[in-house]
């Protein structure tokens, strides 16, 4: 006989008191509720949330009828563009799955991910149609291609799709009826992360992480309602770290910027009363770098989160001396971005500017809906102490774990290993429980916010014909935060080859952000079985400038 509480009885799940969580539902409430406040603005447009919605569910519409079926993948290949806002409601609205493209890749990854995960159509920005068009010439199924127009972009804008973006809306129905997804466990998106295989894996979000992740960002940053957010992160890394959803949650304004200019931000800033913005740290760097004929004051209270490779003190320092309060966030792709914030305390603010710096520098303490975050031994999954000393691997669970990696059960299964999301990250364990990263176990360069495999650029310097052996490791960088230096053993007698020729030869087979910025040529250190020694390497980079 089974034992059954008494609150079990009776008492079923129903359509009245259980719904499956989206974040779809955001924009829904905004857009009711607010229908006629301001939601996107990118240059001379501007649209209100009621628009807004319309526009979706135009988008959604109009997909089905091209034939686009639920589970099916939609890419985007965009910047920050009122389009690009769009999507992350208008695909899954349609049931379908976005997977947004990181545009700064070449045609070869392009094409791979296009091809890996199905896409049945993508939606592409002018400035990337040849790239997109390399990448769909070499696919056995061609997706359909939709062109996006931007007033904003000055360059040629002749069209390589079979439709255009708004003709395409008009196609679409106003009042669409959309479904939410039957299960929240429904993937919402897929995003590819550069792996230390060199091939790029397909991170799967599901409706119910993205959901969550969404509300963490306005708790972790005391978002108040009708934020006025200043796209500087690329929606396409991490789906925007989440942020479309979030600022569809809250009501706020989406200031876009297609292209990251530190004195274009500082005239939005001031022009568009932008309260919140984010990014990696090269963006603070370019803000704290610029001529002071270029920097504003601000009369009214501006925040940025930053996450990436972990901001340098000085920089945190340089930012909040403009008058922007910095809060530094960690993530990773399979947490949908950031899940870990260096929460502030009262009583630091007693400290100097320099000392609030260096601990802002933290990755700091677990969002609230990450279930659980700790530094352990990876081999034994004990906790190590918390002396601030030990270093150990990051280890996340929660809801906010990513579904697992496309068509890759076995990474996936090893990424999840014993019940915890393995980041690969090194970190030591404070006193107070902030962790602060000290390495990385795997070899990604973040540069800029992007990852770059180190085994991809090796792979590159390897087809020199002069090459004999080759290793990259990250090399640190005020601006980017890190680069990738390319330590190279050349074959005797080859003649001669310069830091130049490599650097040459990576531009003709890597996009531009991974050829590395510096070569140096020598001996390799290698361990007693043959393994090249990087953490040798990456002290001997430090010393090179």
């Amino acid at each position: 006989m089974t034992n059954t509480s008494i609150f079990e009885q009776g008492l079923p799940k129903t359509v009245a008191n259980h719904v499956p969580l989206s974040p779809l539902t955001f924009i829904e409430r905004s857009a009711s509720i607010y229908p006629d406040y301001p939601a996107v603005v990118h240059g001379s447009t501007r649209r209100t949330w009621g628009e807004t919605w319309s526009r979706c569910r135009r988008l959604a519409s109009a997909l089905k009828q091209r034939g686009i079926q639920p589970g099916q993948t939609v890419a985007a290949m965009l910047p920050n563009v009122p389009a690009m806002f769009e999507v992350h409601f208008g695909v899954p609205l349609a049931g379908c799955v976005l997977n947004t493209l990181n545009i700064r890749l070449d045609a070869e990854a392009i094409s791979y991910m296009l091809g890996h995960g199905e896409a049945k159509a993508i939606l592409v920005d002018p400035e990337f149609a040849d790239v997109i068009q390399q990448a769909v010439a070499k696919l056995e199924h061609k997706p359909l291609i939709i062109d996006v127009a931007d007033v904003e972009f000055l360059g040629d804008t002749q069209g390589i799709g079979e439709i255009e973006y708004e003709a395409l809306l008009q196609e679409g129905d106003a009042e669409f009826a959309y479904q939410l997804p039957a299960d929240e466990w429904d993937a919402i998106s897929l995003n590819y992360t550069s792996g230390t295989t060199g091939k790029p894996k397909g991170v799967v979000y599901h409706h119910r992480g993205a959901y969550l992740n969404a509300v963490s960002n306005i708790m972790e940053w005391a978002m108040p309602h009708h934020p006025i957010y200043l796209w500087t992160l690329p929606m396409f890394h991490c789906n925007g770290w989440c942020f479309p959803w979030t600022i569809a949650a809250n009501a706020g304004v989406n200031i876009c910027l297609r292209k990251v200019d530190p004195k274009k931000i500082m005239q939005l800033i001031t022009a568009e009363k932008v309260t919140h913005f984010s990014g990696a740290p090269i963006i603070l760097n370019g803000l704290v770098n610029l001529p002071a004929d270029d920097k504003c004051e601000f009369d009214h209270p501006v925040k940025v989160t930053t996450a990436g490779a972990a901001p340098p003190a000085s920089v945190i320092a340089g930012v909040e001396k403009l008058g922007i309060d910095v809060t530094h966030v960690y993530g990773l792709t399979e947490v949908y971005g950031p899940v870990t914030v260096c929460a502030w305390r009262e009583s630091w603010d007693e400290l100097s500017l320099e000392a609030r710096a260096k601990i802002k520098a933290r990755q700091g303490v677990r969002y609230h809906m990450l279930e659980a975050l700790c530094v352990a031994d990876p081999l034994t999954m004990e906790p190590v102490p918390k002396d601030g000393q030990t270093i150990g691997e990051i280890l996340m669970r929660g809801n906010n774990v990513m579904k697992g990696y496309l068509k890759n059960a076995e990474a996936t299964e090893q990424a999840l290993e014993g019940g915890w999301y393995h980041t690969g990250d090194l970190a030591v364990w404070h006193p107070d429980g902030y962790i602060e990263i000290k390495d990385r176990s795997k070899d990604i360069i973040i540069s800029g916010g992007e990852n770059i495999s180190t085994i991809e650029v090796e792979d590159a310097i390897y087809g020199h014909p002069a090459v004999e052996e080759a290793a990259v490791v990250a090399k640190p960088d005020e601006k980017w935060g890190e680069t990738p230096c390319a330590f190279v053993k050349l074959k005797v007698g080859y003649g001669e080859v310069s830091e130049a020729d490599i650097i040459a030869h990576c531009r003709e087979h890597l996009a531009g952000y991974k050829v590395p910025r510096m070569v140096i040529f020598s001996d390799l250190p290698k361990t007693s079985t043959g393994k090249i020694q990087k953490f040798v390497l990456r002290e001997e980079a430090k010393q090179h400038q």
